[in-house]
């Protein structure tokens, strides 16, 4: 494991968190980063010496991680990453596409000239990458560009569900750009149109199913890579396309 300054400063981050909450953060963070990969098994008395507290909220930071199924637990084996699941993936995608959708036609109101340029600015860094491409650098920075046009939604129920949705993606999948990157030209191209909406005061509905279609359209060439018979099975419920996203 990377060893760590398990206490933080006072006045520092984290100075006011529980343990609890600082286990939580501390182990999610390692699973997003990947350090912590599918099957990688979670040693909780390891942990607590590493973040200088008892097992105690260690186990209840790992309880959290297994309700939003980033974690598994198993009888004589511990705690562990939960593996990459496919229908997992795909569910997960399916919600995000729905709720992000939402959060994104919420927010659009709340975009100013700044936000819009910064997620243009992300943008364009991907498209750099598209001759040399890093696909867990792209996926970071898609994450980047969706959570500037997401990032002010006033319904913070919803935001939260984002969240979660982008937690779990991150647990079950290193980055589907690395299974087909060439998806990742069409993305760039949908964030184009997303922003051109955005830009123009389109109907929120119409953002909405812009940036619905968009997640399922990665879903889409996920499902087509890995089982082409039933490519279109997973998201048959797709709205048809009102252009600019193909």
């Amino acid at each position: 494991m990377t060893d760590v300054q398990a206490t933080p400063p006072a006045g520092g981050p984290g100075a006011g968190q529980s343990k609890s909450q600082r286990a939580y953060e501390w182990i999610r963070e390692r699973i997003a980063r990947h350090e912590y990969g599918p099957g990688y098994r979670l040693v909780l008395a390891t942990i607590a010496e590493h973040l200088q507290m008892s097992v105690v909220p260690v186990r209840e930071a790992i309880r959290r991680l297994e309700a939003e199924r980033l974690v598994t637990f198993e009888r004589n084996v511990g705690a562990q990453v939960a593996l990459v699941d496919e229908t997992e993936y795909i569910h997960t995608m399916q919600t995000l596409g729905v709720i992000e959708g939402v959060a994104t036609a919420l927010s659009a109101p709340l975009l100013t000239g700044e936000h819009l340029d910064r997620a243009r600015a992300v943008n364009d860094r991907m498209i750099a990458l598209l001759d040399y491409f890093d696909a867990r650098t792209f996926t970071a920075l898609n994450q980047e560009f969706h959570s500037i046009l997401y990032g002010p939604c006033p319904n913070p129920h919803i935001l939260d569900l984002v969240h979660r949705g982008w937690s779990r993606l991150s647990g079950i999948r290193d980055s589907t750009f690395a299974f087909v990157p060439g998806r990742a030209h069409h993305s760039v191209e949908e964030h184009k149109h997303i922003l051109r909406l955005i830009a123009e005061g389109a109907d929120p509905l119409e953002i909405e199913l812009a940036a619905r279609r968009h997640r399922w359209a990665t879903l889409d060439a996920f499902i087509a890579a890995k089982n082409p018979d039933s490519a279109s099975a997973a998201s048959s419920s797709t709205p048809p396309a009102s252009g600019g996203t193909t």
